[in-house]
């Protein structure tokens, strides 16, 4: 796996950020039997930055928490069949590993949600990142029926790996 992380900005998280996302990245790649190496971005960015990328990408002028940009279009959530005949679409040339895509993740939202949801900066972090791994498998919220499987899966990662609230 190869997993780019930029810390961009000047807000500090007191923890090791590049661990947890790390685990919490491959514990999802194990649940949902993805069969490739990935290779997947993480920007840590901060809420200025991430209500730009925000308005310019979704035309919400507002910060938000986390930004998911998947690589892969899925038929099927995690279906990773078939991806090898868009192999000039999905997978890097140089190392064969699946583009899984991008995760954008405000430090500043984790520290203020920790504190609103009375949990630690560690549990926001990998909640917000197993969220995002999930909508690049290709899950969603939008429907009911879509966010109960959604959160069922991100909770069984966190579950998982034992980063509780």
């Amino acid at each position: 796996m190869t997993l780019n992380l930029d810390y961009e900005t000047d807000t500090k998280l007191a923890l090791d950020f590049n661990d947890i996302i790390t685990r919490v990245v491959e514990k999802a790649l194990d649940m949902e039997n993805c069969p490739y190496e990935v290779e997947l971005n993480v920007i840590l960015t901060d809420n200025e930055e991430i209500k730009e990328i925000n308005k310019i990408h979704r035309e919400i002028d507002a910060a938000t928490d986390v930004l998911s940009f998947p690589m892969i279009d899925y038929t099927v959530p995690a279906d990773f069949s078939g991806l090898e005949e868009e192999e000039q679409d999905y997978f890097n040339p140089e190392t064969g590993e699946l583009l899984l895509g991008d995760i954008i993740i405000s430090v500043d939202k984790v520290i203020e949600q920790a504190a609103e949801y009375g949990h630690s900066e560690e549990r926001e972090l990998a909640f917000l990142t197993a969220h995002s791994m999930m909508h690049l498998f290709g899950y969603d919220h939008m429907e009911e029926e879509e966010r109960i499987v959604m959160e069922e899966k991100q909770n069984n990662v966190l579950e998982e790996l034992k980063i509780l609230r």
